[in-house]
């Protein structure tokens, strides 16, 4: 069971670190689309919320400091959930694009609020 705990650590922090790193190499593109959306402030919003995703992509890579890990990726995708893939009140081409990316956010915040009950420190963790 640590071997595959350890892996799924290795995933998912990859998968935060990816997504964070875009938030920065496409952060024209994504400003562009979260202006769209009507979020103020959008390049403080895409440069942050990238913040957010490298910070809890290297906690769950890591195991350092891991509840600010699950902090910061549930800060994350909460909110951009609710604002960035609203489906409701849009038309059906439009709902069938967001809603999964919606349901997708909500369960990852549900996945990673888990890691909270897994004792501290995790197994395979780097130490300070």
């Amino acid at each position: 069971m640590e071997i595959a705990f350890l892996i799924g650590r290795i995933v998912l922090g990859i998968y935060f670190l990816f997504n964070g790193y875009n938030h920065f190499s496409q952060a024209k593109a994504m400003v562009q689309y979260t202006k769209s959306q009507g979020v103020p402030l959008p390049n403080i919003a895409v440069l942050g919320s990238g913040l957010l995703l490298l910070i809890g992509g290297l906690s769950f890579l890591t195991g350092l400091f891991p509840t600010i890990g699950v902090i910061a990726v549930v800060l994350f995708l909460v909110p951009v959930a609710f604002i960035m893939h609203r489906f409701w009140g849009v038309d059906q081409q439009t709902k069938m694009m967001q809603m999964p990316h919606f349901l997708k956010n909500l369960a990852l915040a549900a996945s990673a609020l888990m890691f909270l009950a897994i004792p501290q420190p995790w197994l395979f963790s780097l130490s300070l």
